[in-house]
């Protein structure tokens, strides 16, 4: 089981804003409140779910963490780019050699294109996330003084760089809870477990910060990602063998073990 291989180190210093503008990104998670759209009694009802599945999911594994390797802010953030449509198993692969080829925010910003892309062919879309990696990387060498920013609203700047992949550097690297993460495996189970019937990330996103308490949104996020990949998968859940089937209503599970 792979985990992060470091931890942060303190005094970094504060990285300079950026006078860019984001180009329709968005910092909040926008949607009405889930007052407005269930019933008084809905919302006790997901309310009680998120409850129990906290609880649960903690007993479950109490030490989820992010299980992209990394060393630094900088490493993190790349390798959550090269996430995307890949798994973390592959991206720690590359990363292994990668990491030790890159040392720096400026080495990734003056890299060969082409080269680049080579080194990271194997996590899919290697020319998209080629151009988002040494766009970032350009950006933070520009920008902010070859830091990562510490920042929801600069974070999102970058290029490559979404509510997602910010708040996975956030919360994991800098232990900011700005949001939880929703990637795949949250946005399956938040729909099977019933604390949300959405499914724009963002949205569902805004539901969990609502039923879950905030100094829980960073574990949750990834403890919710362990349960998906380990237990609820996405064609044929163990719904036998999963200790939140005391609960969980299993929205939209139609097979399963």
């Amino acid at each position: 089981m792979a985990k992060k291989t470091g931890k942060k180190k303190t005094g970094k210093p504060t990285a300079k804003k950026s006078t860019r503008k984001s180009a329709g990104k968005t910092p909040s998670a926008k949607s009405a409140g889930l007052a407005d759209r269930t019933s008084a009694n809905e919302l006790k009802e997901r309310k009680k779910l998120a409850k129990s599945a906290t609880k649960a999911i903690h007993e479950l594994y109490p030490d989820a963490d992010c299980e992209l390797n990394h060393t630094n802010a900088h490493e993190l953030l790349f390798a959550t780019i090269m996430s995307a449509q890949s798994t973390d198993v592959n991206v720690n692969k590359v990363t292994e050699y990668l990491f030790q080829k890159y040392r720096t925010p400026a080495d990734y910003a003056n890299a060969d294109p082409t080269e680049f892309e080579q080194d990271i062919k194997s996590t899919g879309f290697f020319r998209m996330k080629t151009k988002s990696v040494m766009g970032a990387a350009k950006m933070i060498v520009e920008d902010y003084g070859g830091e990562v920013p510490d920042n929801l609203d600069e974070l999102i700047k970058l290029p490559g760089v979404a509510r997602k992949t910010a708040n996975v550097v956030l919360g994991t690297f800098f232990n900011k809870p700005t949001g939880v993460v929703v990637d795949t495996h949250v946005k399956r189970l938040a729909n099977r477990i019933g604390l949300t019937t959405e499914s724009d990330p963002e949205k569902i996103e805004k539901d969990l910060m609502e039923l879950i308490p905030k100094d829980e949104w960073i574990f949750m996020g990834h403890a919710i990602i362990w349960h998906g990949r380990r237990v609820c998968n996405a064609k044929k859940p163990n719904c036998t063998g999963c200790t939140l089937n005391k609960f969980c209503p299993r929205e939209g599970v139609t097979v399963s073990v």
